[in-house]
């Protein structure tokens, strides 16, 4: 009886403390987002509908963190984390209208050729998205293995 009440205590210690770490990496993002987005406040003038793609980035890129944390020590954890490098590669390439950007600012069109960085981040976050399914490979592979009596 006394082990079953402290095995649910020790369940719920652990619960707070993975929603208390979930929250504080999602606090810290969003703190950093704030910080830079101190640091760009022109660019919304310049570029319009700038801040609504990077706000909601930010807003599903947070939810990602948190779930991903929320489910650490799961297969779940390794979806999200696939999530995530998914969802930055698709808003990549979503946000960049496929890397060539146009921008009339008074009478002045300017046109930049983003491609080359397009590509690269494509590969990075595919390099993410390897590691990410390898991570989960590797513990199913480690959950599956049975101690040999």
């Amino acid at each position: 009886m006394v082990d079953t009440k402290n095995d649910s205590r020790e369940t719920v210690q652990k619960i707070v403390l993975k929603v208390l770490k979930a929250s504080l990496k999602g606090v810290l993002f969003y703190g950093v987002y704030f910080v830079l987005w101190m640091l760009l406040a022109p660019i919304p003038d310049i570029v319009p509908g700038f801040r609504q793609t990077v706000e909601t980035f930010v807003m599903i890129y947070v939810f990602l963190i948190i779930f991903g944390e929320l489910t650490s020590g799961t297969v779940f954890q390794h979806f999200f984390n696939v999530a995530k490098t998914l969802f930055v590669i698709g808003y990549l390439i979503f946000s960049l209208k496929s890397g060539i950007l146009g921008v009339t600012f008074q009478n002045v069109r300017l046109t930049v050729d983003l491609r080359l960085f397009l590509i690269i981040a494509m590969l990075l976050g595919l390099l993410g998205f390897a590691k990410s399914l390898l991570q989960a490979i590797s513990f199913l592979n480690q959950k599956g293995e049975r101690p040999s009596d």
